[in-house]
Parts: structure tokens; C-alpha cells; sequence
């Protein structure tokens, strides 16, 4: 990545994208040295988007129902992206499985947040599959992206307990807590380039 300027962040979401907003408000206040520069949406009318337009962060709809098929989709994705001269992908809330054409475009630098402990329960339903599972811990994890699912090398995680009481609801909007935390702090530290990844190990760089 370019030394002489913050690494440029784009941010793939198809909601509300409530972690884009703490991934771009830990931005703008400096706690992560990244320019949010972009956001893409696969959904168009998705929340997140007039937040981010709000912010004055350039917005984008890559319609995945009429772009098709996937690669072509991707393509136009990966498109915005290099316009936009990004560094770092951030996936928040983006409802799309990615190809090897869109990981490899940007190798060991996009970056997801997943609802679970993994390698346990990855996929969707996370928080339900703990509770039907019987875990007594649950919480969320931070990883690089590869061309499997919920399946690239572990930059950080965090733990939530499962209450006796505990529903999906409950249960997700602590583990969403969580991901809030956690999320900003996984990309200043892949921003800063003290991510040391070998083989399923990653360490941080002191």
C-alpha cells in the first residue's frame, strides 16, 4: 500500500450497515488510520447507502439481479473499487458469496466480520445455530477473506455468553455490540500493515 497516503477503504454492504458505520466513525476520528472512500451496494435502496451519502463517502449500486452472472457482477464491483484507487475491502452486512476473481483481486486485504465463534457455525443463522447448539459461549470473528466461506485466517475475535433466556435477538444484538468493537480494530491494524499472516496464523506486529 501507498506510504505517503492512508490506505482507501471501500465498503461492500446490502442493509442498514450498521458496521459500516462504526468502521467509517472510527475512520473519521482517527482511531483507524483509513479514508472511507467508498460504498457499494448490491441492493439498491439499502439504508446504509444514504448514511454513507450523508457522510459525503461516494456511493454505488452494483445490482446483483441485473448484472449477471456472477463474474460479470463481480467485475463491475471490482471496477468501482479500482476507480476509487482502494486498498482494503471491508465486507459489512454484504449478503454475496465472493468468487476467487473478486478475493484475488485484492489478496489478504478484504476483510469480514461473522457472527460466530468460527470455525464453528459458519454460514448463515449463526446466533441460532449457537442456541440450538447449546454453546454456553458465543461471539463474533474477524477474518480475512479467502475463497471459501467464513473461512480465511482469524485477525481477532470476541466473546459473548449465552444466557439461560437468551433468544436470536437477544443473543445477536450483543454479539453485534461486539462486532462493533472489534471490526474498527481488526482494520487499524491491517490499515497500519502489522498483520503478519502465516498459513491459518496471524500475528500482529509489534
Amino acid at each position: 500500500m501507498p506510504e505517503t497516503r492512508r490506505p482507501r477503504v471501500g465498503i461492500l454492504i446490502s442493509g442498514r450497515g450498521s458496521n459500516m458505520v462504526a468502521l467509517v466513525n472510527a475512520m473519521r476520528e482517527g482511531r483507524v488510520p483509513a479514508e472511507p472512500v467508498v460504498v457499494i451496494s448490491n441492493v439498491p435502496g439499502a439504508a446504509g447507502l444514504t448514511t454513507a451519502a450523508g457522510w459525503g463517502i461516494a456511493t454505488a449500486v452494483v445490482d446483483h439481479t441485473a448484472i449477471k452472472p456472477r463474474q460479470a457482477h463481480e467485475r463491475a464491483v471490482i471496477d468501482i473499487l479500482k476507480a476509487h484507487q482502494v486498498d482494503i475491502v471491508c465486507l459489512a452486512g454484504y449478503m454475496r458469496l465472493l468468487s476467487p476473481l473478486l478475493v484475488s483481486a485484492f489478496p489478504g486485504r478484504i476483510l469480514n466480520v461473522h457472527p460466530g465463534l468460527l470455525p464453528a457455525f459458519p454460514g448463515l443463522d449463526a446466533q441460532k445455530a449457537a442456541l440450538d447448539y447449546g454453546v454456553k459461549v458465543a461471539g463474533c470473528t474477524v477474518h480475512l477473506v479467502d475463497d471459501e466461506v467464513d473461512h480465511g485466517p482469524i485477525v481477532l475475535q470476541a466473546t459473548v455468553p449465552v444466557e439461560d433466556g437468551d433468544t436470536v435477538e437477544t443473543l445477536s444484538a450483543r454479539i453485534l455490540e461486539q462486532e462493533h468493537a472489534i471490526y474498527p480494530q481488526a482494520l487499524a491494524l491491517l490499515a497500519a500493515g502489522k498483520l503478519e499472516v502465516d498459513g491459518r496464523r496471524v500475528r500482529v506486529r509489534r
